[in-house]
């Protein structure tokens, strides 16, 4: 596995798969039983001061002191910099003003989350390490925190992400890899993971009278040998097809749906995604 700079690497796995081990060494938290790991270019188990200096980490659980307020952590935090950022600059991509001289174990999950994503940031790191970042987030602070690590991504930081939530790793991942028992199983883009063959539903809407509905499900036109391995229901006026469905074959569909004037109300092939691949490597187990 590697992880380049300028790029969001995910890496993705059901529990028990390896992928906090395999964080926790490459943060320099546990020392490797096997194998080796290099965080920008040295042994993180055994780094130097210089060297952590570079890394942020944002826990899932936030890591956060809870007996503190916001304001206080990221004050001590910049101290640890010689060239920290500007914490109102902070405060202010991540909206988190309201809430500084609050009390840590009074925040809101989201509001933890954006406070641990500002202490990972303050030193300029990197390499940045993010585990569940949008967990408890709202939509709208999600859309702050993503809009934020893409920034810091073309920026040039190597960012490496954690998630259960397939669909932020689709949005977010420049690169993903999927672990399964304590192995790699697939890895590449998403746009690579997801165009591999699959049964993609084909669903269609049609404006057909009761009688047409009958004679639809009595005696569809799609069916012949050529869809044998397709299967369809028609309820009301939605036929839906399950299958293999190749371009061949969507285009015969769509012939038959604009015959005699009958023009189809909505048609959608839905494509494979990311969870998809998941949990074949899974084997189904989406956590």
């Amino acid at each position: 596995m590697a992880a380049h700079q300028g790029r969001i690497t995910a890496l993705l796995g059901a529990n028990g798969a390896g992928k906090t081990t395999t964080l926790q060494c490459a943060q320099g938290l546990q020392r490797p039983t096997s194998g080796s790991v290099r965080l920008l270019g040295e042994d993180p188990w055994q780094a130097s001061a210089q060297l952590r200096a570079r890394v942020g980490v944002m826990l899932q659980d936030g890591g956060l002191p809870q007996s503190v307020r916001p304001g206080e952590l990221l004050r001590h935090v910049s101290r640890l910099y010689a060239d920290p950022v500007p914490l109102d600059e902070l405060v202010e991509r991540l909206g988190i003003g309201s809430f500084l001289g609050t009390g840590i174990r009074r925040l809101s999950g989201g509001q933890k989350q954006r406070v641990a994503l500002a202490a990972a940031l303050v030193g300029r790191p990197d390499v940045l390490f993010l585990d569940e970042p949008s967990a408890g987030l709202d939509p709208r602070s999600r859309n702050i925190v993503f809009d934020l690590v893409q920034q810091l991504r073309d920026s040039g930081v190597c960012i490496i992400l954690t998630t259960h939530l397939m669909d932020d790793a689709a949005r977010l991942a420049d690169y993903v890899y999927i672990v399964n028992r304590g192995t790699v199983a697939v890895q590449g883009t998403v746009s690579e993971l997801v165009s591999a063959e699959r049964e993609a539903p084909l669903v269609m809407s049609v404006t057909v009278s009761p009688q047409d509905a009958h004679r639809l499900r009595e005696d569809p036109p799609w069916r012949t040998p050529r869809f044998a391995d397709v299967t369809w229901s028609v309820k009301d006026r939605t036929v839906t097809l399950t299958g293999p469905l190749d371009g061949a074959r969507v285009r015969e569909i769509t012939q038959w749906a604009t015959l005699d004037d009958r023009l189809p109300e909505a048609l959608s092939v839905q494509p494979r995604s990311l969870e998809d691949v998941f949990l074949e490597v899974s084997g189904g187990d989406a956590r």
